[in-house]
């Protein structure tokens, strides 16, 4: 049984990893949030120690250092802009980091994560659950298999999100990163998990709530549009009462993907806790374009 604390549990993606810890049968004994909206503890860890001072917090994970209660992972749903502080403090205290996407907002951070890391002899490791959804496996076993280099890919990802974004910090670019950092990184990270590195970045169009452009992959050109304006949705997703449309073309085709999201942050866990799981360098390719695309 490992040891985890969780830094962020108020969050909309933390019961993911709550679920995930409790189901894999570990234990969670340190949670800390700015906000005390966490009665979702209960259905989980309701003995779990809970703090809303960050200091109080790092006292408590301090004091457990040689007990049977030292913490061996430490989970991060922080806001974007927080992440990289976070993991250092996982591994100043001998713990492994487990992040939520996007894992930081500058390549230059990962530089500097991974001397930490192997300072620390601990492991950073990276929540990219696509690359362990079923039909995304597939498809990368499929592109795998062909000798070709210039499929044509459509991206558009349209997810609804109301006023409250834009004031919340996700509409900070600052502490978010911008739209396609915040909603679009893990599509980016599966495209170059699957079609290689991008050579060539573009943006058509950006504003708060709408990007599109262009990204040249070693193996695919990507026309992508990612929008929070509910406005944009496809009519008959309207007419069928979806907030979301997700659509991915490969060569004219659809890629059909939209089933099989609720196992795979326990899939992600398990990975890592059987010492596999995807560190620093796999989120790298990904961070290089979404940052590209903020400076665009």
């Amino acid at each position: 049984m490992a040891n985890f604390a969780i830094i962020g549990v108020g969050g909309y993606i933390a019961p993911r990893h709550l679920e995930a810890i409790k189901e894999l049968g570990h234990n969670l004994v340190a949670a800390f949030d700015t906000k005390d909206s966490v009665g979702i503890m209960d259905r989980f860890f309701p003995d779990c120690m809970f703090f809303t001072e960050f200091e109080r917090f790092e006292s408590y994970v301090d004091s457990l250092k040689g007990t049977s209660k030292a913490i061996d992972f430490v989970s991060i749903c922080t806001p974007n802009y927080l992440h990289s502080s976070h993991i250092k403090f996982a591994l100043r205290n001998n713990a492994n980091a487990i992040c939520e996407k996007p894992l930081v907002l500058h390549v230059k951070d990962i530089d500097e994560l991974v001397e930490l890391e192997k300072k620390s002899g601990k492991k950073v490791y990276t929540v990219l659950q696509l690359r362990v959804h079923d039909a995304i496996l597939a498809l990368k076993k499929k592109i795998d298999s062909e000798n070709k280099s210039n499929y044509k890919v459509n991206l558009d990802y349209m997810t609804s999100r109301g006023q409250w974004y834009l004031e919340s910090w996700k509409g900070d670019v600052k502490r978010s990163g911008g739209l396609s950092t915040n909603i679009g990184v893990h599509f980016f990270d599966m495209l170059t998990w699957i079609f290689g590195k991008a050579v060539e970045v573009k943006v058509d169009y950006k504003d708060d709530v709408r990007e599109k452009g262009f990204v040249q992959l070693e193996k695919a050109s990507v026309n992508w549009e990612l929008t929070i304006d509910r406005t944009l949705l496809p009519a008959d997703a309207v007419k069928s009462g979806k907030t979301t449309f997700r659509s991915i073309k490969i060569d004219g085709e659809e890629f059909e993907f939209s089933e099989g999201f609720t196992e795979l942050h326990k899939r992600v866990y398990t990975d890592i806790l059987n010492g596999k799981g995807y560190g620093l360098e796999a989120a790298r390719s990904a961070i290089e374009i979404v940052e590209k695309i903020r400076e665009l």
